[in-house]
């Protein structure tokens, strides 16, 4: 069974989603902490194995006003870097406000403050990837 990964690439960590086997839904997977773009890629590398991943969605912040800025920019130079690693097909997806809606579900939820930390990037890529497989 194929399914397809969505990312939220931080500069501390990466929110980990994936989709079900049928294509219907993303579940959070994990975050992983950033420690360097080796050591990230091949913990993606690990995830696209262990899940047999044939897609990777990736969140693009952009500015409102539909520019790139500084952290965009950070995220298309790991794409970059991962596509030089991997052979899957990634996808970059408009993300504005994920993470603001990530954190509005997380508070709806009574999810303390110390606990969304933890959860948030996660979240994020699990609406990353829920938007892209309800456009599809």
């Amino acid at each position: 069974m194929e399914r397809i990964m969505g990312l939220d690439v931080g500069d501390k960590t990466i929110g980990v989603a994936i989709s079900d086997p049928l294509l219907f839904t993303a579940q959070g997977l994990k975050t992983i902490e950033r420690e360097s773009n080796k050591k990230d890629i091949k913990g993606i590398e690990d995830i696209i194995e262990e899940f047999n991943i044939t897609k990777i969605v990736v969140g693009l912040p952009k500015n409102m006003n539909n520019t790139i800025g500084p952290q965009g920019k950070k995220v298309l130079d790991f794409v970059d870097k991962l596509k030089r690693k991997i052979s899957i097909e990634i996808i970059l997806q408009d993300e504005r406000l994920t993470t603001v809606s990530a954190e509005r579900i997380l508070i709806e939820g009574d999810v303390s403050r110390k606990n969304r930390k933890k959860v948030i990037d996660k979240v994020a890529a699990t609406y990353i990837l829920q938007n892209y497989l309800d456009r599809k």
